[in-house]
């Protein structure tokens, strides 16, 4: 059995106050094959940010995270219910689930394990819906120095895992029939120089290169390099580009 990571909950909160949304197009395209929204279950919860949007199309809501630190941060409402558990080993009666989510997750998981676990508490016919965001675009020049620091400074502190976003989950298999994306979705926002720096800071890559390199954080260095380029006070857009792997499940 795979070995657990939990990679956020000493920044558990940084991360809810600084990681980016998702947009409504995607949830609507997700929302397009499920007919059926009784139950749902949102698996690598986090701090519940993706639960807090299907519990407005779901009579019910199971969230899992193995940080207890996220789920603390979560998002409370009375037809959501958190849960402390693996991905592979959720507890779940057979058949409970019309959908299952994963959200920017699924390459921490023992893939194996979620995809037996999927099957069995799917109902037939119920969708998995797995999907990620790769490295943010501001401009060109920007994008070039945010692009050295992903790979050159804190490349090496990024855990192995992190290649499947790079590859956008292209090498992770998934139980169940593929169900082509009919749309290209993207995170858009409109972000302060500081929002930028404490979405980095949330990064776990950062968090290992502090603990090897006495505390020390790199991205003191990225905003100096950033300022050049980005006035104090003003805003940028800044696109996160999607990736949307959608599975039916038949038994």
């Amino acid at each position: 059995m795979k070995a657990l990571k939990d990679n956020f909950s000493t920044q558990s909160a940084v991360y809810k106050k600084f990681r980016p949304h998702y947009p409504a197009g995607l949830y609507e395209e997700i929302l397009q094959q499920t007919a059926e929204r009784t139950s749902c279950w949102d698996c690598g919860t986090g701090n519940g940010q993706v639960a807090r949007v299907l519990v407005q199309h779901f009579r019910q809501v199971y969230a899992t995270d193995i940080s207890q630190a996220q789920l603390s941060q979560a998002w409370q409402h009375p037809r959501i219910h958190y849960r402390l558990q693996r991905a592979g080993q959720s507890g779940f009666a057979a058949n409970s689930f019309d959908l299952i989510t994963v959200a920017q997750a699924i390459h921490w998981f023992d893939i194996g394990a979620f995809n037996a676990e999927v099957k069995r508490v799917a109902k037939n016919g119920g969708l998995l819906a797995v999907w990620g965001y790769s490295l943010l675009r501001i401009t060109d020049e920007m994008d070039a120095i945010v692009d050295a620091f992903y790979r050159e400074v804190v490349g090496p502190y990024w855990d192995a895992e992190r290649r499947h976003i790079d590859e956008q989950y292209a090498g992770i298999e998934l139980v169940g029939e593929a169900i082509p994306a009919q749309k290209e979705h993207a995170i858009e926002a409109e972000w302060s120089l500081e929002q930028l720096q404490g979405y980095v800071n949330s990064w776990s890559s950062v968090q290992h290169y502090r603990k090897q390199q006495a505390g020390k954080n790199p991205v003191e260095a990225l905003m100096q390099q950033l300022r050049r380029h980005w006035q104090e006070g003003e805003s940028r857009k800044v696109r996160f580009p999607l990736f949307l792997k959608m599975r039916r499940i038949q038994k």
